[in-house]
């Protein structure tokens, strides 16, 4: 059994946040959503950032301007991917020299981003260039947390956790390690983007690395899938195709580890045919699903065509 994960942190225990940048991104939020936004940065961040990947009301607008964000975007959705580089670069601009992600249902504790930011520097101390420091991750009340598997062969520094990849909501990214790396695939649009990201990093002598004294509640999809032992987000079709489109495309490239290609080989034969019997085994699912597997392998990546 895991152990039970730590509680929030509850002060900024690291100086220095005014070099850190807060990248939120936005789709189509609600209003307690935005008016949560606010409270879960701390005092003395640097830039607050958004990107709106699609249109927002005028009234989500001027309380986001008036707590100080800069609104990034049209309102178009480009995809998280984009967003992401988009806020990276505008961090990079301002001068910052991290950028601390946050998706807008994040229920972040404020003191989060100098925790991920002290954790850097002990690292650092330690003579390594992190790419990125996350919190562990937690349950929200009916979802599934992300795991984040042990980096193979990577020890432990200063109580963090090397691992192969982390969500990128709450997480620490370092702009330096983020510019030798490069930006994330804007062609996988939404799904799977942090996962290749990290494993470039680590290609590149940047690691990933689990704060274990905070932690973060994620929602990822509607609720979960759960049989035969496996546990899986439940998300619109359009969204789990597009996760096994870029995961078999992923095989083709040389920074994921073969151990972890061999591995998804038999995973995600699993969650699809999971994914189908929950849909009621309905054959446009399947239909749909099994021409995500073929664009995977065939190199046909960008913006779902089922986008909604």
């Amino acid at each position: 059994m895991p152990s039970p994960l730590p509680e929030p942190a509850t002060a900024v225990p690291a100086p220095g946040l005014g070099r850190i940048a807060a990248g939120i991104t936005l789709f189509h939020p609600t209003a307690a959503q935005v008016a949560a936004l606010p409270g879960r940065l701390p005092d003395g961040l640097g830039a607050r950032l958004a990107f709106a990947n699609s249109a927002l009301d005028p009234a989500a607008r001027g309380a986001l301007e008036d707590a100080g964000f800069v609104i990034l975007g049209d309102g178009a959705n480009l995809g998280i991917a984009e967003a992401l580089n988009r806020l990276a670069a505008a961090a990079a601009a301002a001068g910052a020299e991290g950028l601390y992600l946050l998706d807008q249902d994040a229920a972040a504790d404020p003191a989060l981003p100098g925790a991920l930011l002290a954790a850097r520097a002990r690292l650092r101390a330690r003579g390594l260039a992190p790419a990125a420091v996350g919190p562990a991750p937690a349950a929200a009340a009916g979802h599934k947390a992300p795991a984040y598997p042990a980096r193979p062969g990577a020890e432990a520094v200063a109580g963090l956790r090397p691992v192969q990849f982390l969500a990128t909501s709450g997480t620490l990214l370092d702009l330096a390690a983020f510019a030798k790396t490069g930006p994330f695939r804007a062609d996988f649009f939404i799904d799977g983007v942090e996962l290749e990201w990290c494993f470039r990093a680590w290609s590149r002598g940047h690691g990933s690395y689990l704060d274990p004294s905070v932690s973060l509640p994620h929602r990822v999809g509607g609720g979960t899938i759960r049989a035969f032992g496996i546990a899986m987000p439940r998300q619109p079709l359009f969204r789990m195709a597009t996760y096994l489109r870029n995961s078999v495309y992923a095989w083709r490239l040389p920074h994921l580890p073969l151990s972890w290609k061999l591995a998804q080989g038999l995973y995600l034969p699993a969650q699809a045919a999971l994914y189908w019997a929950d849909s009621g085994c309905r054959p446009a699912v399947l239909g749909r699903l099994a021409g995500a597997a073929r664009d995977g392998l065939l190199g046909r990546l960008g913006p779902p065509g089922d986008l909604p």
